[in-house]
């Protein structure tokens, strides 16, 4: 026989457990929690059912059961240990149209209790027909672990901008299509949230169309930025580089676009011209676009262009800052980029050259005191002897310390310790890889040893 699943508004019903020992304080915990006008029944009771009733949250009526308790009450609980109480309430309920469950014994139900999940006004409820509550409460321990601590709050904010639409969209099918958006949709009470800025918009205005540079950061999720991790789930469209990691574009919604435009050892997938029609053409039809950058979006990462693009095209855009790779990878070694003895500057400089540049052109970067700044090198690639005869001809010193490291922050990072007369015989690391000199590296890290690698067990 199929059952009806339905959540039922009990708040002032009445309802009456007779019983009142330990299955029936099981019953009556649950109970109380809906607002039910609760009369417990039974000549004897528990210590924490005399309790509730001296606090005035239910009625405890010291006697046995009589047939006549039955009448008035919506809902029926038989919860003795007595099998022939217990087939008498449940047959006296039967008469009078009244619904009514007999703990632990399935043919005298009208309805069971589900093993239940809530997360404030999420509730999931499972049951087995009487058949296995035991595996019911697997189930639900299985599924209370899966789902977030924050639903609840979540779910409240989401019915808020769910009440502000209905209030002020008309009826219709655009005005389903937002809501169930809304649905896939992170929700606060900030005025910048995304979600709330679609719910509250006019009628007649389309939602949407806006572009987002986002930093991804330099591949732990952990460090996103708050606003980043909530643009992310909210993308109807998400545009990243090749080095964004699954893990970060897992928490994209199920039901973003998801586009990789990156390049990787050269190789690219979407011209840059191919990237600045995706995001004007996804952003004209009235979609959030996440244009997600590894690191920060504002450093080597082609931002200027795409600035340049979509504010010709007319259309709006906001720029997220990400943690660059370059802080990463400062970490990951343990060491101050800046120092006040050794280095009053940092240089952040690519390994690579525009193909509009000249070949011949030096990449070296001037500077009026050479050795008084740290050095960031971004993509240095794998030969690393032709930066490290440059520097030399330069003029810094061949103990000059430098440190490269690959793939910083996350569970694979390396690096590797060595000064620039050893630099060009380096063995390469794997990319993406990011290359720091200066003298702040053996000023101030711990770790700084040359010629030797390190692989991080865990970062």
């Amino acid at each position: 026989m199929s059952l009806l699943p339905i959540f039922l508004k009990l708040e002032g019903r009445r309802c009456l457990v007779v019983g009142a020992g330990h299955v029936a304080l099981d019953k009556i915990g649950i109970l109380l929690k809906t607002g039910l006008r609760l009369r417990v029944v039974a000549p004897h009771a528990l210590p924490e059912i005399r309790q509730l009733a001296s606090e005035g949250r239910l009625e405890w009526i010291q006697r046995p059961f009589e047939l006549a308790d039955l009448d008035g009450n919506f809902l029926v609980i038989a919860a003795t240990d007595s099998p022939a109480v217990n087939a008498e309430v449940y047959q006296g309920a039967v008469e009078r149209d009244i619904l009514s469950n007999s703990v632990d014994d399935p043919p005298h139900c009208d309805f069971y209790f589900g093993s239940v999940v809530s997360r404030g006004a999420l509730q999931i409820a499972i049951s087995t027909a009487g058949e296995s509550p035991a595996f019911a409460q697997r189930l639900r321990r299985e599924i209370d672990e899966q789902l977030p601590e924050d639903l609840g709050p979540w779910l409240e904010s989401l019915g808020r901008l769910r009440r502000d639409v209905l209030a002020t969209q008309p009826p219709g099918e655009a005005r389903r299509l937002l809501l169930h958006q809304l649905a896939q949709r992170p929700a606060c009470e900030a005025a910048f949230c995304p979600s709330r800025q679609m719910a509250l918009a006019p009628p007649d205005r389309k939602i949407g169309g806006k572009v987002y540079l986002v930093g991804a950061g330099p591949g732990d999720p952990e460090l996103l930025t708050v606003k980043a991790l909530r643009l992310i789930q909210s993308a109807d469209v998400l545009l990243h580089d090749d080095l964004v990691p699954q893990a970060i574009l897992r928490l994209a919604p199920p039901t973003a676009e998801i586009i990789n435009v990156g390049k990787r050892c050269g190789v690219k997938s979407n011209t840059q011209e191919q990237i600045n029609t995706l995001m004007v053409e996804r952003a004209r039809a009235q979609r959030n676009v996440i244009r997600l950058k590894s690191g920060d979006p504002l450093i080597f990462s082609r931002a200027a262009e795409e600035i340049k693009a979509l504010t010709e095209a007319d259309v709006s855009f906001e720029i997220i800052p990400g943690v660059t790779s370059a802080f990463a990878a400062a970490a990951a070694i343990q060491c101050a980029l800046t120092s006040r003895n050794s280095a009053s500057n940092v240089i952040f400089s690519a390994g690579h050259r525009a193909q509009s540049q000249s070949h011949t052109q030096s990449w070296r970067v001037p500077l009026p005191q050479r050795e008084e700044a740290t050095r960031v090198v971004y993509m240095p690639g794998r030969d690393l002897s032709l930066i490290a005869q440059q520097w030399l001809d330069e003029g810094l010193p061949p103990d000059f310390p430098c440190a490269v490291v690959s793939q910083a922050s996350q569970p694979v990072q390396q690096h590797r310790c060595t000064t620039l007369a050893a630099l060009g015989n380096a063995e390469p690391v794997s990319a993406p890889s990011l290359l720091i000199a200066g003298w702040a590296l053996r000023e101030s890290s711990a770790t700084f040893q040359p010629e030797e690698i390190y692989a991080s067990v865990t970062v």
